[in-house]
């Protein structure tokens, strides 16, 4: 099997932490949060605080395992490593096909919709969704075409974006008690939460910061490229996670001096932009935001342009030989790469039916932005168990106690998952005086695509 380039250092590997996780989660999901609240700020800060801190212990965790298993894809090595290649095979499968499109088709989308905010474009209308297949197919190229200029633009991204949150969170901070606004935003509740209680309101938040948080173990698809993984990952991993914590937490309360909560939960925070640094001002930081969206759809693209590569590398999958096939021109896995464009591609149409219309779907009508990312900390859980079973070498921290506290953060996002998502009806089945438990029918979809998956799951080659 043809190797790829080790070609990214440290900085990069933060940046791509840092630049794959913050992006446009942390813009639009804050209205999210402040619904699920009902504008309780105090109790929308928990919510990012708790994600943070299972972001932080689940990083952690990978972070040591990064330092023993070092093969192609990061978490696949892992998941090999600990239950079994059969199991690892699955994970994979399901990071190809669900995961990684999933999120990506998403951030295609949210790019052109902050794109189109700044012209005043219908954020569901043709030119948005023409120009998220147009981000789409563009971060598809960079990557395929030239991987050192899409590590590049990583970088670059990554730094961009956080000028408009670190802008809104000091400025937006200084003003807000100055004016009252803040002071008023953390003393008053709109309205009663999701579920009209704290507890539902506060899973119903938890599970709105998934998406903006979620991205970080992207970074493990790109060891194979990563100089001296086992010392730069874990770095990498620990080190982003810290930020970007800090980051969205003090976001949220810059935000927060923007506008008046009632406001926030109606117009989202970009009308906070708006007001606290004017009309230009905001429109400058709007682009701020479309390159921030844009670099972490880059960072998703990496993954999905390599997923079929790390399951072919493994003598798995359909054509093995194909999809394990790199470039001897640009380094890159072609066959690989389109694969992940083509996947991607019919997520946007999903997301577009099954989110931004009157349910296409039906029944099957549920939120790929969050769901997918929930089953995967459902699939750590036997990795977890297995590496207290297996590393006997290790201390009792990091054998033990480490891999406890990651398996009660995912089982705690599973809960919560479960049941901000199984107790809330989609708008549609309401209307219709019906109800609709979308985790449901996400299951279905998901057993599905691991059932066609079994049909490729034998290895190809003797050395499996």
């Amino acid at each position: 099997m043809e190797k790829l380039e080790r070609r990214y250092g440290l900085f990069t590997a933060i940046c791509m932490v840092v630049g794959t996780v913050i992006g446009s989660g942390v813009f639009f999901k804050a209205q999210n949060v402040l619904v699920a609240t009902g504008g309780n700020m105090p109790l929308g800060i928990a919510a990012w605080a708790i994600t943070g801190i299972i972001m932080i212990i689940c990083s952690a965790q990978f972070a040591v395992m990064a330092t023993k298993y070092e093969k192609v894809s990061g978490v696949v090595d892992y998941a090999e490593a600990t239950c079994g290649k059969t199991y690892g095979y699955y994970l994979a499968w399901f990071m190809v096909n669900i995961y990684y499109p999933a999120m990506t088709s998403v951030l295609a989308w949210v790019s052109a919709r902050y794109f189109g905010v700044i012209f005043g474009w219908d954020i569901v209308g043709p030119r948005v969704m023409t120009l998220a297949g147009f981000f789409l197919i563009g971060s598809y190229a960079i990557n395929t075409l030239s991987p050192k200029l899409a590590g590049k633009f990583q970088v670059s991204a990554t730094i961009i974006k956080l000028i408009p949150i670190f802008l809104m969170a000091i400025v937006g901070s200084v003003v807000g008690l100055l004016n009252g606004t803040l002071t008023g935003n953390f003393t008053n509740v709109v309205t009663e939460a999701v579920g009209g209680s704290t507890g539902s309101g506060l899973f119903a938040a938890v599970i709105a910061t998934v998406f903006a948080y979620e991205g970080w173990i992207v970074a493990t698809s790109i060891n194979a490229e990563l100089k001296n993984p086992k010392k730069n990952l874990p770095i990498a991993l620990v080190i982003g996670a810290a930020i970007v914590v800090l980051a969205y937490i003090l976001y949220y309360i810059g935000v927060a001096g923007g506008a008046s909560n009632a406001v926030l939960m109606e117009q989202g925070a970009t009308i906070a932009f708006s007001n606290i640094f004017g009309g230009v001002g905001g429109t400058i930081l709007n682009v701020c935001i479309v390159v921030s969206c844009l670099g972490t759809l880059n960072g998703l693209m990496m993954g999905s342009a390599r997923g079929m590569y790390a399951i072919a590398s493994r003598g798995r999958g359909p054509k093995p030989e194909m999809f394990g096939a790199v470039d001897k021109h640009t380094n890159m896995t072609n066959h690989s790469a389109v694969w992940g464009l083509f996947v991607c591609a019919a997520w946007l149409l999903y997301f577009y039916g099954a989110n931004l219309t009157e349910s296409w779907f039906g029944l099957f009508s549920f939120d790929s932005s969050e769901l997918p990312i929930v089953t995967i900390y459902g699939m750590y859980i036997p990795m977890f168990i297995a590496w207290m079973i297996k590393e006997k070498d290790l201390g009792v921290f990091k054998r033990f106690i480490l891999p406890t506290l990651s398996i009660i953060a995912c089982g705690f996002m599973m809960f919560a998952a479960v049941y901000a998502h199984g107790i809330t009806p989609l708008l549609a089945a309401k209307e219709a005086g019906g109800f609709s438990f979308p985790v449901l029918f996400y299951l279905i979809v998901f057993a599905v695509i691991l059932v066609i998956g079994a049909f490729f799951a034998k290895p190809k080659n003797k050395e499996e």
